[in-house]
C-alpha cells in the first residue's frame, strides 16, 4: 500500500500494474461503506482479473476507512469531497483519464465524480446503487445509530445489525463510520444525471433492497447500460460472475 496527502487527509491506496497485454485502460476501484480496497476488491477476486485483462488497477482506501485517515466530522464525509479524493489520487499518479467503478457509496462517489469532472472519467461503472442515486439517499440513517450502539446485541433491526456486523468484521472505526453515514448522504437530482454523457454501467443484484432498482436509473442515462446481478443482495452481488464478466464485456465494447 501506498499513501498521498489528498486535501491535508491521508488517503491510502493500491496500484497493481497489468498483468496481461497492457490495454493502456487504467481504472480506479471505490468501495462501499464500512469496506475498504482489501475486502471489496482483492479479496473478492476483482484486482486480479481486471489486471489480468490488461488494465492498470488502483483501489483506495476511502477517508475513515481501511488504512487512510479517520475522520469525526460528518462534512468531511460529503460525497464531493469523496469524489474529490479521487481525483486528487488521479492527479498524484499523472492519470488524466480513467474508467471508474465503484460499489454502493463508492457508486455515489464516482457518479457525482462522473457529474463535475466528465472530461476525466471514460466509463463510470456504478454497482449496488441504483435510482437510490436519485431518489432517496441510499442506506438509512440509523445506520449511524447501529454504529454508535454498545453492541451488536443491543440491535435488533435485521439492516442496522448487517451493517454494524460488517463494520465490525472489517475492522471499520465505529465513530468514523457514524461520521461518514451522517455526512455522505447527497443525491443527484435527474437533469444533473441526465448530464452525464458517458458509457455508464448501473448493475444492481435482483434482490438487492439497498440499492434502488437498477433501470430507472440507467434509462436517465445518456448512454446507461442496465445489468442485473441475478438472486444477488447487496452483499453478495459484489464478486457474482455475473457482475464480472458483465463489466469485462461492458469495458471491452467501449
Amino acid at each position: 500500500m501506498q499513501t498521498f496527502s489528498s486535501s491535508s487527509v491521508t488517503i491510502a491506496f493500491l496500484d497493481v500494474a497489468p498483468t496481461g497485454p497492457d490495454r493502456h485502460e487504467p481504472i480506479i476501484l471505490v468501495h462501499g461503506f464500512a469496506s475498504n480496497h482489501a475486502v471489496n476488491w482483492v479479496n473478492t477476486g476483482w484486482v486480479k482479473l481486471l489486471a489480468a485483462d490488461g488494465r492498470r488497477v488502483i483501489a483506495l482506501d476511502n477517508r475513515g476507512h481501511g488504512r487512510s485517515e479517520r475522520l469525526y466530522d460528518p462534512a468531511a464525509y460529503a460525497a464531493p469531497v469523496m469524489a474529490r479524493d479521487v481525483l486528487n489520487l488521479m492527479d498524484h499518479l499523472g492519470i488524466a483519464r480513467a474508467d471508474v467503478m465503484g460499489y454502493s457509496m463508492g457508486a455515489r462517489i464516482t457518479a457525482f465524480l462522473a457529474h463535475a469532472h466528465p472530461g476525466r472519467v471514460r466509463a463510470a461503472l456504478l454497482g449496488g446503487l441504483g435510482i437510490k442515486l436519485v431518489d432517496g439517499v441510499g442506506l438509512p440513517p440509523t445506520i449511524a445509530d447501529a454504529m454508535e450502539a454498545d453492541s451488536l446485541a443491543d440491535l435488533t433491526d435485521p439492516v442496522q445489525r448487517m451493517f454494524r456486523s460488517f463494520a465490525e468484521a472489517t475492522g471499520s472505526d465505529l465513530r468514523a463510520m457514524a461520521a461518514c453515514i451522517r455526512g455522505s448522504r447527497q443525491t443527484l437530482d435527474e437533469a444533473q444525471v441526465r448530464s452525464i454523457d458517458l458509457p455508464v454501467l448501473v448493475s444492481v443484484g435482483t434482490v438487492d433492497h439497498v440499492a434502488g432498482p437498477a433501470a430507472p436509473l440507467a434509462a436517465l442515462l445518456p448512454q446507461g447500460r442496465t445489468l442485473d446481478i441475478p438472486g444477488r443482495d447487496h452483499n453478495l452481488a459484489v464478486g457474482d460472475r455475473t457482475h464480472k464478466d458483465g463489466v469485462l464485456a461492458f469495458l471491452g465494447a467501449l
